[in-house]
This record gives structure tokens, sequence and C-alpha cells, in this order.
């Protein structure tokens, strides 16, 4: 693998890669409170029919784990 990385890309080719993103950098604080506010109005409202809301009102793709787990995470700082 890397003989052939190597002979695609030199050098550089070699070189580790930037990790990608470590947060939702989707979700703004703004989209997590549209879900919540969707969530409370519709209770049995599932992720992937809350995915296709954001994309609809807010442009945005978001895979619905995402939104579990933005979700989640507010749940837990909202607990008293």
């Amino acid at each position: 693998q890397a003989q052939a990385a190597y002979e695609a890309g030199g050098l550089p080719a070699l070189l580790p890669k930037k990790p990608g993103p470590r947060r939702a950098h989707k979700l703004s604080e703004e989209i997590v409170e549209a879900l919540r506010e969707m969530q409370d109005q519709a209770s049995d409202t599932n992720s992937s029919a809350l995915a296709e809301q954001v994309r609809e009102r807010f442009g945005v793709s978001v895979h619905p784990r995402s939104i579990e787990r933005a979700l989640a995470r507010q749940e837990k700082k909202h607990r008293p």
C-alpha cells in the first residue's frame, strides 16, 4: 500500500491525512433547538423524519444517527 501511495502521489502521499471533524459541525445550536421543538410537537417523530425536516427547512443534509446523538447531548445538558 505504501509503495502504491508513493508511486501515485510521491512523498506527500505517505504523510498522515488531517482527521475529520470531531463534533457535529452541521448541527448548529439553532438547528438542535429546532429539532427539540419538532420532537416536542410530535413525540412519535423518528430521526429519519427529523433529518428530512432539517434538510427541507435549513438546507443541511444530516444523518439520522447524528440527530439522535445531538438530541441525547442536549438532554444530558438540560437534566436537573
